[in-house]
């Protein structure tokens, strides 16, 4: 059965993307070229979030916009070809390095702030997405042909069993800590130091969050009219729930696989197959490509690296270097 999902993924996927190069030339270049442009602007928004916020965790230490901008495209763009968001470890080791005197565990604190307006804005959205009669509910995923989601949705025991087992794990680790490492506790809630404010939280993050999110939407709206699915505020929100599902389920590079199949399915409705399944692939080519792109420029400029693998190699010799000064 797993294979037949795989074969059947794999089949339809390739069949979008058939679809995509065959409409190359209907696309309209225009509503593209805005769509990416906001696209990046939208990613530079959240950088700045989360710039703000380890400002805050660190109020002395001098921290780069450019430094934090070009970690968050960087990884951005990894992630957009690599499978489990890889491209955060890049992100997590480019960040430390930026903000003078930091710890892992703040930074990765930090990290988890911008989660909350993610959740505060995913939750309407699906709700939304889930009452318009087109969104397959979480039942009907496992006939979806998209190996990871349909996979787990068709294995409900299994997936139950994932989901205790990563939780256990969790309470765990959390247990280890708190007996042993007191300090580590301490640093993680220096990351965390924004939320103790909530007006200057608001201000500074949230309310940043929500400007780029507004990006992200109007780069959807030129997209959907690049592709000729046609942009509205309806079909923009149904892009949004689509990508709130594929962010759950991140086994393969930017969620590509769940993402054309889902989006296959809400929009079979209000335009041909073959529109519908070159905008599916077309919309995550162009922001794949571009991410990266920029992502690439911003390793470059900003920190002097050539390649993701010269950050990871760097990475791991500075993690090596710290381990031996913490032990002296």
């Amino acid at each position: 059965m797993a294979l037949a999902s795989i074969f059947d993924g794999a089949g339809t996927f390739l069949d979008a993307v058939q679809s995509f190069f065959d409409s190359l030339a209907r696309v309209e270049l225009l509503p593209l070229l805005a769509g990416m442009a906001l696209f990046v602007c939208y990613l530079s928004m959240r950088a700045l979030a989360l710039r703000n916020t380890l400002r805050a965790a660190y109020p002395e230490a001098e921290i780069q916009y450019r430094r934090i901008w070009g970690a968050y495209i960087a990884a951005y763009g990894f992630n957009n070809v690599v499978p489990a968001r890889g491209g955060d470890v890049i992100k997590l080791f480019l960040v430390k390095t930026s903000v003078p005197g930091s710890r892992y565990p703040a930074v990765i604190a930090a990290f988890a702030v911008e989660q909350i307006f993610d959740a505060t804005i995913a939750i309407p959205v699906l709700l939304f997405a889930f009452t318009q009669g087109v969104f397959p509910k979480p039942p009907d995923f496992a006939s979806l042909e998209a190996f990871d989601l349909s996979f787990l949705a068709a294995n409900p025991q299994l997936t139950l069993f994932l989901i205790t087992a990563i939780a256990v794990g969790l309470l765990a680790l959390f247990a280890f800590l708190s007996r042993r490492v007191a300090a580590f506790w301490k640093t993680v809630r220096q990351g965390f130091t924004i939320l103790f404010d909530r007006h200057r939280y608001v201000r500074e993050v949230w309310l940043v969050q929500f400007g780029g999110w507004l990006l992200r939407c109007t780069a959807f709206w030129f997209l959907l009219e690049a592709f000729g699915v046609g942009g509205s505020v309806e079909n923009v929100l149904l892009v949004l729930g689509v990508n709130a599902v594929a962010a759950v389920v991140p086994f393969t590079p930017g969620g590509a696989g769940v993402q054309q199949a889902l989006l296959v399915k809400v929009f079979a409705g209000k335009a041909t197959g073959a529109t519908v399944a070159a905008y599916s692939v077309g919309q995550q080519v162009a922001i794949g490509a571009v991410s990266l792109g920029v992502g690439f420029f911003g390793l470059f400029t900003v920190f002097g690296f050539r390649s993701f693998g010269d950050v990871m190699r760097e990475g791991r010799a500075h993690r090596e270097a710290e381990k031996a000064a913490d032990a002296a």
